[in-house]
């Protein structure tokens, strides 16, 4: 993978690119997330173009959130990141990435294709921000509070995540989502210009979170907005395909990208 660098007002922004021939695919990942959990996915797809996972500010090694830290920021950001790529990319979202592509995308007219998985949108998670809050500076529990209080996992589940070797992986990712959770919940989308999208757009939604909460109901709100937009389950999932099953999420995101 080849280290991107990215200089925005200051603040350095990265991504990892795996090198290919066309127009790049750009990856947007959510929250508790970075390049570096992306990996399998971008392993797994069978797509001849390069493909580029962005690090979103909060997520070394590019900078912090910043003062004024806001959802305009990460449009600000990935705009930046897409001008200095030339444009004409495939973009891909997951969650608040996918929220934050799509925001991105009503503003552009040089993209060739816009996929989103489970974007999310206010209101989402509002019970957690307190908490998180209140954690500051406690990194495990930030990471059982999103797992529990937002993702709506199990005790049981936390607990295996907790001994197992992601938990360190998760920790130094639970710095921002405090931060992140309110960014999201101010931010009113522009779903009104979302039908005007002219380009092909596909949302993908895990099955196991069909009408559930809180993935499946946020879910509803983008799929009303874009009524053009194809409409793909990802069988047996739910929100971390790219966990859990990267080959399952790669197929589809190839799929989508050359139907």
């Amino acid at each position: 993978m080849e280290i991107l660098r990215f200089d925005r007002d200051g603040t350095t922004l990265t991504a990892e690119r795996r090198d290919g021939d066309g127009p790049p695919v750009v990856v947007v990942p959510g929250v508790m997330a970075d390049a570096a959990s992306w990996r399998p996915v971008v392993d797994a797809l069978s797509l001849p173009n390069p493909v580029v996972v962005l690090n979103r500010r909060g997520r070394a090694p590019s900078g912090p959130l910043g003062d004024g830290y806001s959802l305009r920021t990460e449009i600000d950001d990935l705009h930046h990141v897409l001008d200095a790529l030339g444009g004409d990319v495939e973009l891909f979202g997951w969650s608040y990435g996918g929220l934050i592509a799509l925001e991105t995308a009503v503003q552009r007219r040089d993209l060739r294709s816009v996929v989103a998985y489970e974007p999310v949108s206010s209101p989402f998670g509002v019970h957690a921000l307190e908490p998180l809050r209140a954690a500051e500076g406690d990194l495990d529990r930030a990471v059982e509070i999103v797992n529990r209080g937002v993702s709506g996992f199990s005790a049981e589940y936390v607990a295996a995540l907790r001994e197992s070797p992601v938990w360190p992986v998760l920790r130094p990712l639970a710095h921002p989502l405090a931060a992140e959770l309110a960014a999201l919940n101010v931010h009113e989308p522009a779903f009104d210009r979302y039908r005007d999208l002219d380009v092909p757009v596909t949302l993908l939604l895990g099955e196991l979170n069909a009408g559930a909460e809180p993935y499946g109901t946020a879910f509803e709100a983008f799929k009303r907005a874009l009524p053009q937009a194809r409409r793909v389950v990802l069988p047996g999932q739910g929100h971390l395909a790219h966990a859990q099953a990267p080959e399952v999420l790669a197929k589809h995101l190839a799929a989508a990208i050359r139907p």
